[in-house]
């Protein structure tokens, strides 16, 4: 029987991550990303609430989804996680500036706390290699 390869992802340039758990992990053609926030490099929240921190945390995606050699035209499930539902607008208006066509299947749930205290954490699964989109 051939061995399958998981290969963890890890990179400084999407916020620093000093819990016990990978960025992201690839195996086969799919990448699994945690949870990502609106965490700079330093580790620390960026100020001003739901639309920096939901713009921070899509950059941090993506950055750890080129890590992985896929992006975000490759994602194919999100869930988010929003401290307050009632920032799903907000929130919605920067997810459409990242993912902005073939958007990937979602689940958004309002949850009691995130870490650090953030407002929104976003996790995604996404395939690694050629892909080939078909719209039905």
């Amino acid at each position: 029987m051939a061995s399958l390869t998981r290969k963890i992802i890890s990179t400084a340039l999407a916020g620093k991550v000093s819990a016990p758990y990978s960025q992201a992990i690839v195996a086969d053609r799919t990448v699994y990303l945690s949870g990502c926030i609106g965490m700079d490099n330093e580790g620390k929240l960026v100020p001003g609430g739901i639309v920096p921190e939901t713009a921070q945390a899509l950059k941090n995606l993506r950055t750890v989804l080129e890590a992985a050699n896929s992006g975000i035209e490759k994602v194919l499930k999100v869930t988010v996680f929003l401290g307050d539902i009632e920032d799903m607008p907000k929130f919605n208006e920067e997810y459409k500036k990242v993912f902005t066509h073939d958007y990937p299947a979602r689940s958004c749930f309002a949850v009691a706390a995130l870490p650090l205290k953030a407002k929104v954490e976003i996790e995604a699964i996404a395939l690694v290699g050629d892909v080939k989109t078909i719209s039905t």
